[in-house]
């Protein structure tokens, strides 16, 4: 019988599909997390809109209208931290105004509505989610309207929540 000699070892073939195989499994390990910390952030933003809605309906009861920030146009919701109790949320109804999950890059936006006299009796506040349609903040001028429809606020936000 003729023993063959053999080396110990792997081929080539070999090496190069366990690369391949794990060069995929990267990928995709890559991109799930990826959508995972979008959609974290996501949520994040939403619960941010909530406290910041939360705290504005008990300044209501409190004062029997919304804070008047920005008299009634789109503004940074850090615009509702006016160092005032009677005007604003910081300190009686929030800690803090709520920042965003990216940080100064994007924003919260506020505004009042239903104004009768001075006072304002109805809100909107909205903010950018990565997992929607993308708000490329070009267009400003609809954030002058006098409604809270996605049309109005879509270069800056794509959720929004109001009262009423």
């Amino acid at each position: 019988m003729n023993k063959r000699n053999r080396q110990n070892g792997f081929t080539l073939l070999e090496l190069l599909v366990t690369a391949t195989i794990i060069a995929v499994l990267t990928v995709i390990g890559v991109v799930s997390y990826s959508a995972v910390n979008k959609r974290s952030r996501d949520v994040k933003r939403k619960s941010d809109l909530e406290q910041i809605r939360s705290a504005l309906e008990m300044f209501r009861s409190d004062y029997a209208s919304y804070p008047s920030v920005g008299s009634g146009s789109w503004n940074s919701a850090n615009g509702l931290d006016t160092g005032n109790n009677t005007t604003g949320l910081v300190n009686s109804y929030l800690p803090a105004i709520p920042v965003d999950p990216l940080g100064s890059s994007q924003l919260y936006y506020y505004r009042a509505k239903a104004q009768s006299g001075s006072a304002y009796y109805g809100y909107c506040v909205c903010a950018c989610l990565e997992s929607t349609a993308s708000c490329d903040g070009t267009n400003s001028t609809n954030l002058v309207s006098n409604s809270c429809d996605p049309g109005d606020v879509n270069s800056l936000c794509n959720y929004y929540l109001k009262n009423p």
